[in-house]
């Protein structure tokens, strides 16, 4: 099974924001959330490191395909931004 594009988008994104936040300055909570992103993508994406995971995921990006209708990318851009599946729920 493969990530949908979307949820790899807003974990890249995440992944460098909270990027930025730990090298403004080590925070408990900070290291955490890098953590689970870390492993959210190297998951998602089927590698072991956080660089081939990257990679893996903007390639994907690169080559992702949302369909014809306006409706489907609106969809993906509402998951990358909040976070929601695609079937509406918190995820």
């Amino acid at each position: 099974m493969m990530t949908h594009p979307a949820l790899l988008a807003r974990l890249v994104e995440e992944y460098e924001m909270e990027s930025e936040l730990r090298a403004a300055g080590p925070h408990g909570p900070v290291r955490q959330q890098m953590e689970d992103v870390v492993y959210t993508l190297c998951v998602s994406t089927g590698t072991y490191d956080i660089d081939a995971a990257l990679a893996a995921a903007r390639e994907r990006l690169n080559t992702a395909w949302f369909g014809d209708s306006d409706d489907a990318e609106a969809e993906a851009e509402a998951v990358a931004r909040d976070g929601r599946t695609l079937s509406g729920t918190a995820g």
